[in-house]
């Protein structure tokens, strides 16, 4: 255990992480800066709809000697988005970090993708941040703090997904963050996002593989197209997301930052 975030208490939105079908010590974004999180002294509230996925998480910080409270709710409502966030403060007496880890990918262009799908895409992808940012920055501003949305190389360039949705709602999170962070850099609030690449976690077996004919030949072809020659990890994404939630980034805002190995400027 660290003192990088002592005392302070953080809420990781998506924090679960599945164990179905996927290689052993694959796990999330969200779980990963979770146990990253607690690792380095914050106090940690866990939010995931999905109990059995959640529950791990919780077990995996309370046995590395951490501190985690565990909360049900699904970010699509605003109702219990605000009692995860008052859960947070009255467990703790404060709210110092927010992190947004959550969304899906919705395959298919306008003429393949419903409408709804289309509409559930950024209900899920941004509007929730919009959710989470409406309840906890009355308490951020009490003495400050610092909110990481989880956004996506996808926000900036193509990848090689036809999900236009998902592009255009993480690129909406990318200026739902810019507009924040000027909004509130005068009021100790910083702001910013991380944007994965090529990342070997749960969502691209649950999400992605069927563009790709199996799970070994996804795997192959992500590590190829990646720079280093292989995916990132879960991991790479927290400690990115640790930096960003430290006072060692005191005087960095508005930043949406690529965790890609060198993707967002590779040309084709």
């Amino acid at each position: 255990m660290t003192n990088r975030l002592k005392a302070r208490t953080a809420i990781v939105f998506g924090a679960g992480t599945s164990a179905v079908q996927v290689p052993q010590g694959c796990v999330s974004n969200g779980f990963a800066t979770a146990v990253t999180f607690a690792a380095h002294g914050a106090r940690v509230v866990a939010v995931d709809r999905d109990e059995a996925a959640l529950a791990g998480t919780h077990q995996a910080i309370v046995e590395a000697g951490g501190e985690c409270t565990a909360v049900l709710a699904d970010v699509t409502d605003g109702s219990q988005v605000a009692v995860a966030i008052d859960r947070a403060v009255s467990t703790y007496g404060r709210l110092d970090i927010v992190h947004n880890n959550v969304g899906a990918t919705m395959l298919g262009g306008p003429v393949e993708l419903p409408t709804q799908d289309w509409n559930r895409a950024f209900d899920i992808n941004v509007t929730s941040v919009f959710r989470t940012c409406k309840y906890a920055i009355p308490h951020l501003l009490e003495r400050g703090g610092a909110i990481i949305n989880v956004s996506s190389l996808a926000s900036i360039r193509w990848i090689g997904y036809p999900y236009p949705a998902y592009a255009a709602s993480k690129a909406a999170v990318n200026q739902l963050t810019q507009s924040l962070a000027l909004q509130y850099a005068d009021r100790g609030i910083r702001v910013n996002a991380i944007l994965p690449g090529l990342i070997h976690t749960p969502l691209i077996y649950q999400q992605l593989a069927g563009q790709h004919g199996d799970a070994e030949a996804m795997r192959a072809e992500r590590d190829a197209s990646s720079p280093t020659g292989r995916m990132g990890s879960a991991w790479d994404v927290a400690n990115a997301a640790l930096f960003l939630a430290s006072d060692e980034a005191a005087y960095i805002n508005g930043v949406a930052l690529p965790v890609d190995g060198g993707l967002h400027a590779k040309a084709g």
